[in-house]
């Protein structure tokens, strides 16, 4: 029933119970709608047809009827009720229990009748005040509906909007469909060349790379014969060869006659073109005679932090906690430098081979030709690129659409103007964010990071009433619990906002939420009347 009815009803009422009907006789208690089945001049039989007593044994403050139906104004019953007729209020039971306990239950002071108690019917002002109260609700049902109707207009023009916008996409997106096809064969067929050409200019330049190691493999090896030919009589023999123990074959530390001339072939002494056979074999492990001495020693950072300290003793004219920053600051760029140093130093050994000077060489410039396919294929490609990247946003722009228009937003779409909202609620300690339709969470007001109080789930409300309640599950799990969830309940007002929050289970939060979309249209005169004359059976 609207607030609007409400506020007719209880205007008529009032002017009923206030002298503008005649009182109808019964027992005290009991309410009009009951009457016919306590009538004076019959035994009158329980309400739950358990027994028949005399008439006079009705409120006689003793319990005669298992339901209690005989004592309706004595709290001779545990389980009897009391009617509370609050004529220019709301009737009202109250347990019989509260008869004549001395406290004023009933506005009209019905149930203190033999207690003592000084009580004051306030039902006139309650229902004043009431009656004011349910007038602000009405203004605002009415104004709410008024809201609820311009956004249901608004609604249907952001879904034509939709549908229109969609349809425009489709067309767009079969056009792109067809340009990224027809971009993929200028792709494919410009990477081609491409591919061919990068390949050719590799393939020359390894043979290139090739020529120019095997020039130095050549003048390395016949440096190396220069060096080992100690006599300079054209040979390298056994002797001249035995010297070189990075050579040794089993690397027991020494260098046999026989292991040296199983390097030479088996020959005592090779020549310059017989060297070229034995060359292959050790160049991997051959040291340079120029680099065979050890390198010096290099002072470490620790040696040469004391030889500063005992050579520089004016740091005590300095404060002391300066002096020992700046050879901190000292210490570890030389440090630094050392190991910078180390690194150049270290001669090439058997583990660590010298790296090839053709490795260091880059591969040259592609030609003219080469180049200008290279950047025709890149272009071909960039392209492609972009027609693709073009109708993967024309996809997910249909996809946004299609879900928001197949989107459950009510009836009458009345919902649709919270989508991709979010509505904040600032309590003493915590901030919550409801996004409807999206996600529910809280975060802490002094620092720390959001909580996630559950995802959009489904309309929760009862089958009469749907889409009065919200459902947000699978949000952060509690500690040692469950995943946390929220409801929201849905109130007509003129504004949209989060008026309360609270979690009245462990990890189970409940939100107040207002919003003109669940005001609901005033009732009618006809059926005003209706449940007025239904209403006042009761009192």
């Amino acid at each position: 029933m609207s607030c609007a009815l409400l506020l007719l009803l209880m205007s008529l009422a009032l002017a009923m119970g206030t002298g503008a009907a005649v009182e109808v006789q019964r027992p005290r208690g009991v309410p009009l709608s009951k009457r016919q089945f306590y009538e004076e001049n019959k035994p009158f039989t329980c309400l739950d047809g358990s027994s028949t007593i005399p008439f006079d044994r009705v409120n006689d403050d003793y319990c005669d009827c298992r339901d209690g139906s005989d004592e309706p104004g004595t709290a001779a019953c545990p389980n009897g009720s009391f009617h509370c007729t609050n004529a220019g209020f709301r009737p009202a039971f109250i347990p019989s229990s509260r008869i004549n306990d001395g406290i004023c239950d009933c506005c009209d002071t019905t149930d203190e009748y033999n207690s003592g108690a000084t009580c004051q019917n306030t039902c006139r002002e309650m229902g004043r005040k009431e009656r004011e109260s349910l007038q602000i609700m009405a203004e605002i049902t009415k104004e709410g509906f008024m809201l609820k109707q311009q956004l249901i207009h608004e609604a249907k023009r952001g879904q034509e909007d939709k549908r229109g916008k969609l349809t425009e996409l489709q067309g767009s997106k079969k056009g792109l469909e067809g340009k990224v096809e027809a971009l993929r064969t200028v792709k494919e067929t410009a990477e081609n060349p491409e591919k061919e050409a990068k390949e050719r200019h590799l393939k020359s330049w390894e043979e290139q790379k090739e020529l120019i190691r095997m020039e130095k493999d050549k003048t390395r090896m016949a440096e190396a014969f220069l060096e080992l030919d100690d006599d300079a009589d054209g040979y390298v023999s056994v002797a001249e060869l035995q010297s070189h123990l990075e050579l040794d074959p089993d690397s027991d530390g020494s260098l046999t006659e026989t292991e040296t001339q199983g390097l030479l072939g088996g020959a005592d002494k090779v020549d310059t073109s017989t060297f070229q056979t034995v060359w292959s074999g050790i160049k991997d492990k051959y040291l340079s005679e120029g680099l065979s001495d050890p390198p010096a020693p290099v002072e470490t950072p620790q040696e040469e932090e004391t030889r500063d300290f005992v050579s520089d003793h004016d740091s005590d004219h300095y404060p002391e906690d300066y002096a020992g920053e700046e050879e901190d600051v000292e210490d570890d760029e030389e440090d630094d430098d050392h190991e910078e140093e180390e690194e150049e130093k270290v001669p090439p050994t058997a583990q660590t081979p010298e790296k090839r000077e053709d490795d260091e060489v880059s591969m040259p410039q592609y030609d003219t030709e080469t180049q200008s396919l290279i950047d025709a294929a890149q272009k071909a490609r960039d392209d492609f690129d972009e027609a693709e990247r073009a109708l993967r946003e024309v996809d997910d722009q249909m996809k946004n659409l299609e879900k928001e228009i197949g989107f459950d937003f009510g009836p009458s779409a009345e919902f649709a103007y919270l989508y991709s909202q979010c509505y904040e609620l600032s309590t003493s300690e915590y901030i919550y964010r409801l996004c409807p339709f999206n996600r529910v969470s809280q975060k802490p007001k002094f620092g720390g990071s959001e909580t996630n109080l559950g995802l959009w789930g489904q309309w929760a409300g009862p089958e009469d009433n749907l889409y009065s309640v919200m459902k947000y599950d699978h949000g952060q799990g509690c500690w040692q619990g469950p995943n946390r969830s929220t409801t929201v309940k849905l109130t007509c007002g003129k504004e949209t906002v989060v008026t309360s929050t609270s979690e009245p289970s462990r990890c189970e939060y409940l939100m107040e939420f207002t919003t003109p979309a669940v005001c609901q249209e005033p009732a009618s005169l006809d059926e005003v009347l209706d449940e007025v004359l239904h209403e006042h059976t009761e009192l």
